[in-house]
């Protein structure tokens, strides 16, 4: 079901993400490579964080588990301006309140209209704005650089952006987890309809790790838990996603310790809810969790900033030996101090019609 929304108001939709057939871009995508090549979207940076714009295809290598992949094509965009294959890239800015306590989700709302009035209200890239809600996930029904009427969305939306309450215990802990991770999947599969790459912000603490004692594991919670991995991994990739996670209220840390979960899980079996942290998919993605610092404008900043020259390229994986093999990432450029940031893995599937066996 498609739906074709007004213009002027956010759209309460969900909480699987619904788009308008009317967003209308007429930037020309670049032709679909065949399904089996992967492509990567990289952003490469000198030492003094400042994007690399000018290199060349014999600059680059691809590392996938440790054995170099030929990069079958190469394209530079300028993320800022566009190009004729891909449009500029889209800032989707999602402020959680349904991990967020009200006061709390009051606040990031009041400095996110601060951020958006800068600058007489003139963004410098097209973006939309995301509120995740106990209702579900309200969108904008286009990207605009108008910086004041998506404020003046936000004021209408005040009433509607409900947080969820703490009485449900730990069945609305789950129920928080659930609908989370769902909201995302749901995102990547809608942006993945849409040209170009986006740069997702979201603000909030990301949703609980479920590390509570009540919460036991079973073989086929894990089995789900890893499916939704995989999903997670295709689906932001392929709809050219980079996630960034900032939170701007110094003193409140994001449930759980996810820095114990950014080694990627292989099989089912070894499968926690913590690989499903807002903060892994970031660090998977290439994006940045940013610090606290109670400045949610300087720290939107600081994401946008890293918008500048990328560079897509594409290489053929080896033949999987099973379904959901997952197969490590690093892309290497030539030059002293440059470093680059993409997807830091991929899971493989065995070719259509193979009779490789699956987990």
């Amino acid at each position: 079901m498609w739906i074709r929304p007004s213009a002027a108001c956010l759209l309460a939709v969900a909480p699987a993400l619904l788009f308008s057939q009317s967003d209308s871009r007429t930037t020309t995508q670049a032709a679909a490579p065949p399904s089996r090549r992967i492509s990567l979207d990289v952003q490469v940076n000198d030492a003094a964080g400042k994007a690399v714009p000018d290199l060349e295809p014999m600059d680059f290598s691809i590392l996938d588990d440790g054995q170099p992949r030929k990069v079958l094509s190469f394209r530079r965009t300028d993320g800022v301006s566009g190009s004729k294959f891909d449009p500029p890239v889209e800032v989707i800015l999602l402020l959680d309140a349904v991990n967020l306590p009200y006061q709390a989700a009051n606040l990031q709302r009041v400095d996110l209209q601060k951020f958006l009035r800068q600058n007489g209200g003139k963004l410098s890239q097209p973006t939309s704005i995301f509120l995740f809600g106990s209702t579900g996930l309200r969108v904008q029904p286009a990207p605009t650089t108008d910086g004041n009427a998506l404020a003046a969305m936000l004021d209408q939306s005040t009433g509607t952006m409900r947080s969820r309450g703490t009485a449900a215990g730990v069945y609305g802990l789950a129920e928080q987890f659930q609908t989370s991770v769902k909201t995302i999947e749901g995102i990547a599969e809608n942006e993945a309809r849409k040209p170009g790459r986006k740069m997702l912000i979201w603000i909030g603490p990301g949703w609980p790790l479920l590390s509570n004692p009540h919460f036991i594991q079973t073989n086929e919670s894990r089995r789900t838990y890893f499916r939704d991995v995989v999903d997670l991994s295709q689906g932001l990739r392929e709809a050219r996603i980079t996630v960034y996670s900032i939170y701007a209220i110094v003193g409140v840390t994001s449930r759980g310790e996810y820095g114990a979960y950014l080694k990627p899980v292989r099989e089912p079996a070894k499968t926690e809810i913590g690989n499903l942290a807002l903060q892994v998919l970031v660090n998977e993605t290439g994006g940045r969790v940013i610090d606290s610092d109670n400045n949610l404008p300087a720290q939107i900043s600081s994401c946008i900033r890293d918008i500048g020259k990328y560079y897509t390229l594409t290489f053929e994986p080896p033949a999987a030996a099973h379904a959901d093999e997952f197969h490590d990432l690093k892309v290497q450029v030539n030059g002293a101090g440059l470093t680059a940031r993409t997807n830091s893995g991929y899971y493989n599937q065995p070719a259509e019609g193979s009779l490789a066996g699956t987990h």
